[in-house]
């Protein structure tokens, strides 16, 4: 969020907290009291939010299973839940969280110029975005694999990508591996612009992770399927500020609590886990 955003957001939730203890009866009756808020020192990004009530999430929009805006206009998906999670341990609501549509090309910046607080967007940690961004997590284990015409018999592993046209997305983990395997990399902007090639046979295959081509494969039954076993790993981070260690060591700690008491496997299952199985979330990575 923007100062400016802050500071309107701070100015609103103590109006609104004033305006709630002017209400109150005059029969003596008692009024029944809200949880209290979280505390966080001062300073910290996580009393800014708090203070705010109010936090900006950049997400996919068209990521069925993980985050996809459906008839409501709020996106939907395992990576929003994730998100709505933090949320609510900083006391804020779901109402109060601003989604801002966040493809693999952008979420970098999109933290850099702080035009978003986190992102949580089937984002994969790797060293090289460690020097711009932090992470927390990961929260979940992918892997690259491939997406075909639904009769399609003649690729079966990343062996059958080389020197085939094979479409993926700029900025992507697995844009880059298929370079690296002797693919030839067709990128566009959104994975699921990615379809239209493949139907038309621009392109053999679509190739990210595995987790996502289910999600494209089950919205558009009959048509395509996933081939092979994954070839990479993928471990899903949620991204944020370049070394803020308290708000990326506080979301760990909120991940782990999550695991723990069901509010984890909870978002899985009704989310993503309409169409995949359940796996234990792997550990965090407190670097």
């Amino acid at each position: 969020m923007t100062r400016m955003r802050i500071a309107l957001a701070a100015a609103a939730a103590a109006s609104a907290l004033v305006l709630a203890g002017c209400a109150g009866g005059g029969d003596g009756a008692e009024e029944p009291t809200e949880e209290a808020a979280p505390t966080f020192e001062a300073g910290t990004t996580m009393a800014e939010l708090a203070d705010a009530g109010a936090i900006t999430v950049g997400t996919k929009f068209d990521q069925p299973l993980f985050g996809l805006v459906g008839p409501s206009g709020v996106p939907e998906g395992f990576d929003v839940e994730i998100a709505k999670i933090i949320a609510s341990e900083l006391g804020i609501s779901e109402d109060n969280i601003e989604w801002i549509e966040t493809v693999s090309a952008n979420r970098e910046p999109f933290i850099e110029n702080g035009q978003v607080d986190i992102v949580v967007a089937t984002y994969t940690i790797n060293d090289k975005r460690k020097e711009v961004v932090s992470f927390a997590g990961p929260y979940y284990m992918a892997g690259q694999s491939i997406l075909v015409l639904a009769d399609n018999d003649d690729i079966e592993s990343e062996d059958d990508l080389v020197g085939q046209p094979v479409c993926s997305v700029t900025g992507s983990t697995p844009a880059a591996k298929l370079a690296e395997i002797g693919a030839e990399p067709l990128l566009t902007d959104t994975y699921s612009n990615c379809l239209e090639p493949l139907r038309s046979g621009q392109v053999v295959a679509v190739s990210t992770d595995n987790v996502i081509l289910a999600g494209l494969a089950a919205q558009n039954e009959g048509e395509f399927k996933v081939v092979g076993e994954p070839f990479t790993e993928e471990p899903y981070g949620i991204g944020l500020a370049k070394d803020d260690t308290e708000f990326r060591d506080w979301i760990n700690d909120v991940l782990e609590a999550a695991y723990e008491d069901g509010r984890y496997e909870e978002a899985w299952n009704s989310t993503a886990g309409e169409i995949l199985p359940y796996v234990e979330p792997p550990t965090p990575d407190r670097y």
